[in-house]
């Protein structure tokens, strides 16, 4: 099983998670309270992540199309709602309920 290390407001947590499983999926489930404002559609870019080291696999057009809206980002970031887990992956969550005061969104489905 892929390992993943995600950095957010209250320190770093480590686990594994399912191959092919979605990225906010598996962080949220393992304690980080992660955006998701639009219910894992990609069209909010709440859930957006750092790809500090690992392969995130290939951008699909819906994903580079939202993030091609926003300015000022840096080409490692990505939406975690459109991440498939296929690798070891060490990210840095930008978006936290916690930090924003507002509620996660609708949870993604699978």
């Amino acid at each position: 099983m892929p390992r993943i290390k995600a950095e957010a407001a209250k320190g770093t947590t480590e686990f594994e998670a399912e191959q092919g499983r979605r990225l906010v999926l598996a962080i949220e489930d393992n304690g980080i309270d992660i955006l998701h404002r639009c219910g894992g559609n990609a069209r909010c870019t709440t859930c957006r992540v750092e790809v500090l080291a690992g392969d995130p696999g290939e951008m699909q057009e819906l994903e580079r199309n939202r993030l091609a809206i926003e300015t000022g980002l840096a080409e490692n970031v990505r939406l975690s709602c459109q991440v498939r887990i296929n690798d070891d992956l060490h990210v840095r969550v930008i978006n936290q309920a916690s930090v924003r005061g507002i509620d996660a969104g609708p949870r993604p489905v699978e």
